[in-house]
């Protein structure tokens, strides 16, 4: 593979604007170019949920210092969308009409909310939480609502639903499920989740699905399934993210079926010097041995970190398992709260769960372990002692007993 002489990058989340950061902090000299449609510098998604939505901070964590891209000869473009990929002449074309040639490319155009295909599910008034102008947008809507209905349980649904508590306002959360987070914690572990919200006094409309939001020219509520009609001062749809594949198919990069886009364990698309990291990247992966696609904001930064080297001739597989954590309400408001890391992917339907600590408590490190004994994912609870500890058992996939989890010294079954 021959030197690049330029880089373009589209998308400037945290995968992008790290994968362009570090190609330069590596050494390289050539062109960089980061193209992004968000207004602002780049930053990182959590805060948005947490520290901003709480009104603990009004600005997110952004990925590196304001001045640092200039000093870096990094050319940010912000504000600017990428509408056209041409392969064949390694070109991308932008809203405004630039044109942009690439020796090597990198796609990490991130995700955007979910839609709810309901009657009125266009009407003005309803809010999705992706950028820093949602999230300061919905904060303003938490402060003065007195109702607050959020559609969705999922981890943006429960940190919202936090936040809105934390603010002042009725809240209640419809989903399908039967758990809040069931989908990624399974039964046991979700009710604790569920348990901690209502001691909160967060009202729950769950297996119940929405089949309008109600309203004349705003959203005023929603109707469920079974005909009731729950009103609101905000109305927040939180029912997952899509991930912005558009650009990559129209150009004719292979999608995955989990709505991805196909590359290998280095992060290539089948497209010559062509690469996709963060929410979009459907990676075959070595630790799984199928594809895995992840939304989460490790991810999204390790990979940033590795395709760097790839970008400049090395052919290193993205190994990590993934990753996220959460903060679901704060112990100096009063009443408990969550704060917690999770590592791996497990499989909920053939995992069984092994505690350890005290679930009541909210205090506990939760494994998932498989039939023949495997820690295939963990979580802390509110217990920060063991992160090296459960990393090691995950990755390395160690195979322990369930007295050894619930009883024995982490640091040394790791």
């Amino acid at each position: 593979m021959s030197e690049p002489r330029n880089i373009v990058v589209v998308g400037s989340g945290l995968a992008g604007a790290t994968a362009a950061a570090t190609v330069r902090e590596r050494g390289f000299e050539g062109d960089v170019l980061v193209l992004g449609a968000d207004p602002h510098r780049p930053y990182e998604l959590p805060p948005l949920s947490k520290a901003v939505l709480l009104g603990n901070a009004d600005e997110p964590d952004w990925v590196r210092e304001e001045g640092y891209w200039a000093e870096h000869d990094i050319r940010l473009v912000s504000g600017v969308a990428a509408t056209r990929i041409e392969l064949g002449a390694r070109l991308v074309l932008d809203d405004t009409g630039g044109e942009h040639r690439y020796d090597r490319l990198v796609l990490a155009t991130g995700s955007r909310p979910r839609a709810l295909k309901v009657p009125g599910g266009d009407l003005p008034g309803l809010y999705t939480l992706r950028t820093l102008d949602d999230s300061l947008r919905l904060r303003a809507a938490f402060e003065a609502a007195k109702r607050v209905v959020i559609v969705g349980a999922g981890w943006i649904g429960t940190e919202a639903a936090a936040a809105a508590r934390t603010h002042g306002a009725e809240v209640t959360v419809v989903a399908p499920e039967k758990q809040p987070l069931a989908n990624v914690l399974g039964e046991e572990i979700a009710g604790v989740f569920h348990r901690l919200h209502t001691e909160h006094g967060v009202q729950w409309r769950l297996g119940e699905g929405v089949s309008a939001i109600t309203g004349d020219t705003t959203a005023t509520g929603v109707r469920l399934s079974n005909g009731d009609e729950l009103s609101a001062d905000v109305v927040l749809i939180a029912v997952g993210a899509a991930p912005n594949v558009d650009l990559a198919h129209v150009a004719g990069l292979e999608l995955a079926d989990d709505g991805g886009v196909c590359v290998d364990a280095g992060l290539r698309t089948a497209a010559p010097d062509v690469y996709a990291i963060g929410d979009i990247a459907s990676q075959f992966h070595p630790r799984y041995g199928h594809r895995v696609r992840v939304e989460h904001w490790a991810t999204a930064r390790t990979q940033g970190e590795l395709v760097a080297g790839n970008l400049v001739g090395e052919h290193e597989p993205y190994l990590k398992s993934p990753y996220f954590f959460s903060d679901q309400y704060d112990p100096e408001h009063g009443g408990p709260a969550i704060g917690c890391e999770y590592r791996g992917l497990p499989d909920l339907d053939r995992d069984r769960v092994v505690v350890r600590g005290d679930l009541a408590g909210y205090d506990f490190t939760a494994f998932w372990v498989t039939p023949g004994g495997e820690v295939s994912a963990a979580m802390n609870v509110n217990q920060w002692d063991d992160g090296d500890a459960l990393e090691n058992l995950v990755d390395n996939r160690v195979v322990v007993t369930d007295d050894q989890l619930r009883k024995g010294n982490l640091a040394e079954l790791a």
